[in-house]
Formats: C-alpha cells, structure tokens, sequence
C-alpha cells in the first residue's frame, strides 16, 4: 500500500493502526482454546455457543472501551491475500497477551493523495460499479490502483422486506446445441495449430501448451465479466455474459454449453463439493433489468436445476453489488441492507432479512459460514460494521466480532486461519481473528507496499468477499505479494511471511528478475504461487516452505508462449493436479471480432 511522500511510518510500518480490543475488555476463549495443536493435527471444532444477546451471541467489545491514545486510531498494535479458502478447519487460537497493549506500528497510513477525492458509499455494496458506473467506475480505478490500494465502494439501507423465492415466469435455460465447433462460446478459430507451433519451441523442462480457448461470443458494447474458472472433476467451467461452458481439463475440448435467458450478474467462487452451483442472472434482457434471479447448474452435466426470483427494494438494496458465496448446501445472495439464503440442492428458502439492525451484505464461501455485516445507524448510512460466523442453515448468529466504527470489511484473505481486510477510503488493516470470533494480531507491514488483485478490483459486477489472488495463509502464517514499482519496465517483487499470532514479519523471498510471484494458497507445509511470465521468460507455479528461502519451480511454462501467457494479465488463477489454467476476469474488444477472438482461457501442464 502506498505511502505518501514525507508520511513515512518512523518505525516501518504501514502506519497509524487499526485497534484491536482493549486486553481489560477482551472476551477470554472458551475452555480448550490456547494453544496450537500438534504439527500435522487439525485444530478443534469452533467454540460452542456463547450466551445469547442482540444476535445470539454477545457482541465483542471491540475497540471503543479506552481513550485513544495520540494518533488518528490510538495505540498501533501488533497485527493476510485470497487464494481458495485453506482447507481444514481453523488454526487454534492464541489467547491475547497479558497487559497492556504494545506500542507496534500497524496498518492505517493514508495512501496516494490522488486517491478517490469524495467519501466512499456506506454500507457494502457500490454504486459505482456493474453497467450503472462503467465509465466512473473505470476512471477511479486507474487511479486507486496507482494508488496501491482498493477502495470500498458502498451503500446502505433496510427496507424491512420479508424473504420471497418466486418461481420466475422468464423462458428457462437450454443447452447449446452447436455441434459445429462455432457455437457462440467455442470460439471462431481453432486454436490448436497455435498450441502445436508453441510447444514445438519448447525447452527442456518447460511444461505445454495444453489448449487455449477464445471468448467466442458477440458481447455487449462493453463487454463482459467471467466468472469461474470452477474444476470439477475432469471439468473446468467458465461462464459468461449468457452461456455456462465445461471444457475438458486435458485438451480443451467443450464437454457441454448451457444457454441462460439472460445476462450473468453474479456467482459465488466455490460450487459445493458435489459439483453444484446457483449463479445470478438478470431477471429480463433490459438495459434496466435487476439482478434478481437465480439459476442452479450441475456443473459436471451441465443441466439447468431449479430457478428462482427474490426481492429487491428500497434505494439501498437496488444500488448495492450482489455477493454470493456458498457454505455447504447454502447459497447466500447478499446485499447492503439483507442477505436471502436458499438450499442449493432444491432451492428452499433458508433465511432472509435477520432480527435487528444489522445484516449481512457478504459470505466467504466455505465449510463455515463467515460474514460481513452492516449496521443501520442513527445516520442511516451503515457505517458500522462486524464479522460474524453464522449458521448457513437456520441464519443463527454463534459469535460477532465489532469492527472499529469507520472501517469497512473489504475482503476475506482466509477462513481458516480468519483473516480480515479492513478498509477506509485512504487506510488498510488486516487482521487475524481466532476462531471464535476474538482479536488475534494485526499485520504489521513495514516499508513495503502490497498489492492483492481482488474480483473488485477489476470493476465485475459481482462483489465477492473471497476471490483474491496474491494472499495466502497456513496453521501458522499469513503470507502477502509486495507491488512491484510502476514505473519499472521488467517488474519484480517479494512474497513476505507474516506470523498469524504477532503480526510481524518473518522473512522474505524474491521473485527471479523481471517476474512477480503471487500467492495462490498454503498446502503440504508449503506456499504455492503463480509467477507471472516475464519478457521473453515463461511464467508457471513455484513454491515455498514454511521457513521461506529461495522459491522453486513446480511447473514451468514454456518461454516461447510468454507473450501469449502476457496478455492474462488481470487474469484468475487455478492450479489443480499439476495443470495450471488462466482465465481473463473479463473479455471486451473494440469490435465484435476483437471480442470474440480474445484468449479467455489457456491450460499449461506436462
């Protein structure tokens, strides 16, 4: 995150903190809670339920309960990015040091003076983003990410509407019948012939070319957001604008395409472990249409499951970006001012609008269901804001973590361990939770900038809490990519290790010259990353171990397809069973053919 000139933080770090609970008022674990278990034994279940208050659970006192200390936010304390959620269940939980808090530099310094110039929309949707902003929202992007850092976009509101789920009267989807290899979403050339004359360039040890896939669809005037990639099984997914697809992960071959009504607004970043998902469309093919139906996909058939419509008012709710996330057999749609949960396999109304004033607006998808909340204040704007693990089947709130009022959760780096991003419009903090719900440890960053790409940051329609890339976590840290300087022609960075329970940094690895490294998750006691091609230089997967030192190869992409490879820049990443695929986060052109042959996808392995 950027520093401006002559506000360095004296000790190093990115500045003026985010505080964390006074010690005098910090809720102690529950019995059990402690210690870390033994290497290569999961940590236990979450705590048990706590007694009930305003949402089932007593809120934490949060950082409200001492004078601050000189400085914006008080006494700097102590203080991870988004790959997929880690698997297992949470780190085990530290109990907070004994006395009074350490003076630690933290997260919060202002960033880039050209940073956003008007306050961000409270709550936690935008209204600057999707077709209503394009060209505003385009505009502050380039210069927010000039500026290191993402900013919150939001809005607020609760029109006390009861959860519905209506069967929608809209023609349902249909399947591509294209058998001609020219369907809408096969792509107008065949690029086969180009994977062939790549790979013949190969080098020794360098991976293939597996297969490349164009966009292949006529798009709107301004394009279209991708969603996925999901891999299920031998299937890796995409979907965009009005088609669902299932390529063969080996050769790239369409297994199936499913037609939608209409446009596709959202979609959560993780389908349920038996290859379900429940993707948003619009309700219509207006300019104007809402973002209010939904449509559930077998992704390893491609057949169309059921589909629903749910409601939305009120000025908030219309304004705010739809997030989506899925926790077991649960599908939440979240807005700024509620969040409608649905059961995937059948569609079942859950839960909607929950009791008191504070709704959740975002789901990190998962085994458990961890939650963004906003409050409805006196001001009517939202601005406080909480996290909140809750029960994906009954709505059932089990404990409620306050956020600082005037921070925003911007993103989940991890569910297990829990890390939160917190945002103002010109500050970050990330901080680390245990598992049930108390502070653990802010990040404390250094002189270092970092830079994570998150689905929000690539102005798509959807605002996802769990879809970045360049951050990960393990049991025992949090590990960041550093932002390579702007205005260097062979850019390169560092990874940075952080420790969850100290928040401060452990050691750092460098990328090879004129590449980047970028977390994508923690597995096996090691860190794997994608490294981005450089010129002339093929990109691929590399790693680290837990203890850091120089990063090793895992799969190397061929140099010859490095330009190739180069033009995924904004790109997801997947890497699963030793093959690596990127997808383009969104497709447009400056005319249909454009468009239509951009690379959406391309798959290297052995």
């Amino acid at each position: 995150m950027a520093q401006p000139p002559g506000q360095q933080p004296p000790q190093g770090s990115f500045g003026a903190p985010y505080d964390p609970p006074p010690e005098s008022v910090r809720p102690s674990p529950p019995p059990g809670y402690g210690s870390a278990p033994p290497p290569g034994q999961a940590a236990g279940p979450y705590g048990a339920p706590v007694p009930p208050g305003p949402y089932g659970t007593p809120a934490q006192p949060g950082p409200y309960g001492t004078p601050a200390q000189p400085g914006p936010y008080g006494v700097p304390q102590p203080g991870p990015y988004g790959a997929p959620t880690q698997p297992g269940p949470y780190g085990a939980p530290q109990n907070p040091p004994a006395g009074p808090p350490q003076q630690q530099p933290g997260y919060g310094y202002p960033q880039q003076s050209q940073q956003s110039q008007q306050p961000p929309r409270p709550g936690g949707g935008g209204f600057f983003r999707g077709r209503r902003g394009a060209v505003i929202g385009a505009v502050l992007a380039v210069v927010l990410l000039a500026g290191g850092g993402v900013w919150f976009a939001t809005s607020g509101g609760d029109d006390g509407a009861k959860p519905t789920a209506n069967a929608s009267t809209d023609p349902g989807p249909g399947p591509d019948g294209g058998g001609d290899g020219k369907a809408e979403d096969q792509g107008t050339h065949d690029l086969r012939a180009e994977a062939d004359a790549l790979n013949a360039k190969r080098r020794t040890g360098e991976a293939k070319v597996l297969w490349l896939q164009e966009g292949g669809v006529d798009l709107p005037r301004n394009g279209s957001d991708v969603y996925g990639p999901w891999i299920v099984g031998d299937t890796v997914v995409k979907a965009m604008f009005r088609t669902v697809t299932g390529y063969s992960v080996t050769d790239g071959r369409r297994k199936w395409s499913l037609r939608m009504p209409s446009s596709l607004c959202a979609a959560p970043s993780q389908p349920t472990a038996d290859g379900k998902i429940v993707l948003g469309i619009e309700t219509g093919t207006a300019d104007d249409a809402l973002c209010n139906s939904l449509q559930m996909v077998d992704l390893t058939t491609g057949k169309a499951g059921w589909r629903k419509t749910y409601r939305r008012q009120g000025a908030w709710d219309l304004l705010s970006d739809v997030s989506m996330a899925i926790n077991g057999d649960t599908v939440t749609v979240g807005r700024t001012s509620r969040t409608d949960a649905f059961r995937v396999s059948d569609g079942a109304v859950l839960f909607g609008e929950l009791a008191g004033n504070c709704q959740p607006f975002g789901f990190a998808s998962g085994p458990v269901a961890i939650a963004a909340t906003s409050c409805q204040t006196a001001a009517d704007d939202h601005k406080e804001q909480q996290v909140q693990r809750i029960d994906p089947v009954t709505g059932k709130v089990r404990w409620t973590y306050k956020v600082k009022k005037g921070w925003e959760v911007a993103q989940f780096y991890s569910v297990s361990p829990l890390v939160v991003s917190l945002k103002q419009a010109d500050k970050w903090a990330i901080i680390v939770l245990n598992e049930n719900g108390t502070y653990r440890s802010q990040l404390v960053g250094g002189t270092d900038e970092y830079g994570t790409k998150c689905g929000s940051d690539l102005l798509t329609e959807g605002k996802n809490l769990d879809n970045c890339l360049g951050v990960a976590a393990d049991d025992r840290t949090v590990y960041l990519a550093t932002k390579p300087p702007e205005d260097d022609l062979t850019p390169t960075n560092k990874v940075v290790a952080f420790d969850l329970n100290t928040g401060q940094a452990k050691w750092k690895a460098a990328a090879p010259a004129g590449q980047t490294l970028m977390p994508i998750r923690a597995e096996g006691g090691r860190l794997l990353m994608y490294l981005a091609a450089g010129k002339n230089k093929g990109g691929g997967i590399a790693s680290l171990p837990q203890t850091g030192g120089t990063p090793q190869t895992v799969l190397r992409h061929p140099a010859a397809a490095a330009t190739v490879e180069r033009g995924f820049f904004d790109s997801r990443v997947a890497y699963r069973n030793g093959r690596c695929i990127l997808v383009h986060a969104r497709i447009s052109g400056i005319d249909d053919e454009d468009e239509k042959s951009m690379k959406s996808m391309a798959a290297f392995g052995s």
